[in-house]
């Protein structure tokens, strides 16, 4: 009888690994450098407050390595596949990095709009390059405001609540 029971049990064993082989094979690909990634996300404040969702919408869509994302954000979903979720934390300094107290300037107050010359009030502006970008009102002066530079999100712990959709692999 036992030496039935270990032939059984090898047979078992046997059975098993042909079987997981083939589910191994069939997994997505992981996200790795050079992946086109689809994913769903919600973005939190440390308060948990949203502060963006594509939920319900239409995908984020990356390419892994690529600096299209925040660094922090890239990094955590490195390995991950299609249909994985996961929570991420990322710190400022893989963020949008610490508020720089000198990226201040000041414009003469009749450059912008009457109805912005409220502190808050957020502006997009254009470089020479063609970039764009959002500024904020900081300070209103009597001939003058305060643009501040920083990106909103600067200084700030971000939490993702993330969702992968779709990894295509690099093409190799």
């Amino acid at each position: 009888m036992k030496t039935a029971g270990v032939i059984a049990l090898t047979l078992g064993l046997a059975l098993g690994v042909a079987e997981a082989q083939p589910q191994e094979q069939g997994r997505s690909p992981a996200i790795e450098n050079g992946s086109k990634v689809q994913l769903e996300y919600t973005l939190k404040d440390d308060g948990g407050k949203v502060l963006d969702s594509n939920r319900g919408q239409e995908p984020l869509m990356y390419t892994q390595g690529q600096q299209q994302i925040i660094p922090g954000l890239e990094k955590a979903l490195n390995g991950m596949r299609a249909g994985d979720e996961k929570k991420v934390t990322v710190k400022p300094a893989d963020a949008y990095g610490e508020v720089d107290p000198r990226a201040l300037t000041e414009v003469p107050k009749d450059m912008l709009p009457p109805d912005a010359l409220t502190v808050g009030t957020e502006l997009v502006a254009q470089s020479q390059g063609g970039g764009r970008r959002i500024v904020r009102v900081k300070e209103v002066k009597e001939k003058t405001v305060v643009i501040d530079l920083n990106h909103p999100l600067a200084g700030k712990t971000l939490f993702f609540d993330v969702k992968v959709l779709g990894v295509e692999p690099p093409k190799k």
